[in-house]
C-alpha cells in the first residue's frame, strides 16, 4: 500500500479557532504528542506573525527529530526570511508558501493579475528554497481557481523548486465529486507530478460538513498527504479531523489502497489533550473520540453487542487507543506511578514540570479520595498555563459569604511577587460577583466579563470543578482557567488567571496577524 502523509496544522490553523489560543509550553507539548503520533508534518504556526509565534516554531524545531515541522509563510520576502530562520535547526524543515489564486480572491482582496500572481509566487518559492529544500506551496481557495489556471500555477511552482503542491478547500465550498475531479485534473495534464515524484496535498475546511469526505476524495485521485487537525478544530466550521481520516483509511485500506504512519491507539489521548489545552470541548457524537462514538442505548443495539461486538461497532475502541476502564489514583500513589500516567496520558513534561504537578496531585488527592484521569489532566494544563505567566498575583484564599436575603460578600487575599499580601473585601449580585468585584480592587483592574463557564471535571460529590472565562479589557481579550474542589476557589482561580494574563500581554508587542490564510 501507498502510505498517506498526516500533516497536522492543529498548532497553526487549528489555533485559530475562535476561542482558541496556546502558549509556547502548551503548543511544544501537544508537538511532542503530534511526534509520538507518529504524525509526519507538524506545521508549528506562523513566524511572522507574533514574537511568540516565531519562538514557539523555534523552539518545536529544535527539539523534534522524527517529524517535519513546518513555518508557513505568505508571499513576502519578509515571512519568508522569518520562516526559514523559525525551522533552520530543524532535523527536517519545510517552509509552507501560499498565495491566493481564485478569481474572487484575485479581484478583491490581491487586486492582482493573475500572471503576476505566479511570478510572485515563484520568486518566494526560490527564495524559501535558499533555507530549506523542503518546500510546499498553496494555491488559497484553490478549489475555486479556474482548473487551466490551476495547473499553470501548479507546473510554474514545480519548476521553482516546490516539492509539495497543497490544493485547499479554503472556504469548505467543495463536493467530494468536485475535489476529487481537481486532483485527477491535475495529475493528467501535468505527467511531470508523478515522474518526479512530486506530492499532492488536500486542505479541507468543513463549512459544509464535508471536510473529511472531501479530503478521502483527494487521496482517492492521487493526493498523498492530507492537511488535518485534532478534533477538526480550525477557522469558521473547522478543518479535516485527523482521528477521521486516519480511521477510516485504518478501517477501509482495502477500499483506499493506502496506509498511514499514525500509531492510532495514541488518537484518543491526542484529542484529550488538545481539548484540554485549547478550551475546546469535543461534542459528545464526535466520530472517533465523542463520548458517545463506542456507547449503545438501545435495545436492540445491546443485544447484538452482547451477542458479538462486531454487530454495531466496526472498531475496537482500544484501537484508538479508549481505555476499557480508568486507572484510579490516590494519596498513596507514588511519583513513579504518577510520571508512568502522564506518558500514557501523552504529556512528555521535564522534571520541574513533573514535580509541580506530583505536589499539585498529593494536595488534590488530601481533598478528594480518588484522582481520575480527567483530574490529572487538569492538573498538568494549569501547571503548563502558570508556566507560561509571569504572575503579579497568585490566590491565597477566598471567602464568601452568601444564603438566602444575605448580601453576598467575598473577602479575598492576594499575594504578589514581593510576598506581600493584600486583603479586600466587597459586594455583588452573587458570590462569583463577589469575587471578581473584590480582586478587580485589589489589582486595580477593571474587566468585561465575556464568558464563564463551569463543567464537573469528573462525577461524584467530591468532583473537582473546573471554570473558564474570558475578560475584555479594552481591546484585548483574555481567557482563565482554575480548577478546585471548591467551585468558588476554582472560580477566583480561573479569573486571576486571565488577569494575570492580561498584564503579560501588555508587555508583549502587537501581533501583526493580518491575513487570510489557507
Amino acid at each position: 500500500m501507498d502510505t498517506l502523509r498526516i500533516f497536522d496544522t492543529t498548532l497553526r490553523d487549528g489555533e485559530q479557532s475562535p476561542g482558541a489560543s496556546l502558549n509556547r509550553a502548551e503548543k511544544l507539548e501537544i508537538a511532542r504528542q503530534l511526534e509520538t503520533l507518529g504524525v509526519d508534518i507538524i506545521e508549528a504556526g506562523f513566524p511572522i506573525t507574533s514574537n511568540d509565534d516565531f519562538e514557539a516554531v523555534r523552539q518545536i524545531a529544535g527539539e523534534l527529530q522524527r517529524a517535519t515541522v513546518c513555518g508557513l509563510s505568505r508571499c513576502v520576502a519578509a515571512d519568508v526570511d522569518r520562516a526559514g530562520e523559525a525551522v533552520k535547526d530543524a532535523a527536517h524543515g519545510r517552509i509552507h508558501v501560499f498565495c491566493a489564486t481564485s478569481r474572487i480572491h484575485r479581484e478583491f482582496k490581491l487586486k492582482k493579475a493573475f500572471d503576476e500572481i505566479i511570478k510572485i509566487s515563484v520568486e518566494h518559492i526560490q527564495r524559501a528554497r535558499q533555507f530549506v529544500d523542503d518546500v510546499e506551496f498553496s494555491p488559497e481557495d484553490g478549489s475555486r481557481t479556474e482548473l487551466d489556471h490551476l495547473v499553470e500555477i501548479t507546473h510554474a511552482a514545480i519548476e521553482a523548486g516546490a516539492t509539495t503542491i497543497n490544493i485547499p478547500d479554503t472556504v469548505g465550498y467543495a463536493t467530494p465529486a468536485e475535489y476529487g475531479h481537481i486532483f485527477a485534473y491535475v495529475r493528467e495534464k501535468l505527467p511531470i507530478i508523478d515522474e518526479q515524484g512530486i506530492i499532492l496535498s488536500s486542505h479541507c475546511h468543513n463549512d459544509l460538513g464535508l471536510a473529511v469526505a472531501n479530503s478521502l476524495a483527494a487521496a482517492a485521485n492521487g493526493a498523498r498527504q492530507i492537511e488535518c487537525t485534532i478534533n477538526g478544530i480550525g477557522e469558521r466550521a473547522g478543518n479535516a479531523a485527523l482521528e477521521e481520516i486516519v480511521m477510516a483509511i485504518h478501517t477501509r485500506g482495502e477500499a483506499f489502497g493506502l496506509r498511514t504512519n499514525i500509531n492510532t491507539k495514541k488518537i484518543y489521548p491526542t484529542s484529550r489533550m488538545v481539548s484540554h489545552l485549547t478550551g475546546l470541548d469535543v461534542q459528545r457524537n464526535k466520530a472517533i473520540v465523542g463520548d458517545n462514538a463506542f456507547a449503545h442505548e438501545s435495545g436492540i443495539h445491546q443485544d447484538g453487542m452482547l451477542k458479538n461486538r462486531s454487530t454495531y461497532e466496526i472498531m475496537d475502541p482500544l484501537e484508538v487507543g479508549i481505555p476499557e476502564s480508568k486507572l484510579v489514583m490516590g494519596k498513596h500513589s507514588g511519583r513513579a506511578a504518577f510520571r508512568q500516567r502522564l506518558d500514557q496520558l501523552g504529556y512528555a513534561v521535564d522534571d520541574e514540570t513533573l514535580q509541580r504537578c506530583f505536589e499539585a496531585f498529593k494536595a488534590l488527592a488530601d481533598k478528594k479520595k480518588d484522582v481520575y484521569d480527567e483530574d490529572i489532566e487538569v492538573l498538568v494544563e494549569q501547571q503548563l498555563d502558570a508556566a507560561s505567566r509571569r504572575d503579579l498575583w497568585t490566590l491565597t484564599s477566598v471567602q464568601v459569604t452568601t444564603g438566602t436575603n444575605a448580601v453576598p460578600t467575598a473577602t479575598v487575599t492576594l499575594t504578589d511577587t514581593s510576598g506581600k499580601a493584600d486583603t479586600d473585601a466587597s459586594t455583588g449580585d452573587g458570590p462569583i460577583d463577589a469575587i471578581y468585584s473584590t480582586i478587580q480592587r485589589i489589582t486595580g483592574i477593571r474587566a468585561e466579563l465575556l464568558d464563564y463557564q463551569i463543567r464537573a471535571v469528573t462525577g461524584g460529590k467530591d468532583a473537582q470543578g473546573e471554570v473558564r472565562v474570558e475578560l475584555r479589557h479594552h481591546d484585548k481579550r483574555v481567557r482563565g482557567r482554575g480548577a478546585s474542589t471548591d467551585v468558588l476557589e476554582a472560580s477566583a482561580k480561573a479569573y486571576l488567571a486571565a488577569i494575570n494574563r492580561l498584564r503579560n500581554v501588555d508587555a508583549q508587542p502587537e501581533s501583526t496577524r493580518e491575513v487570510a490564510q489557507p
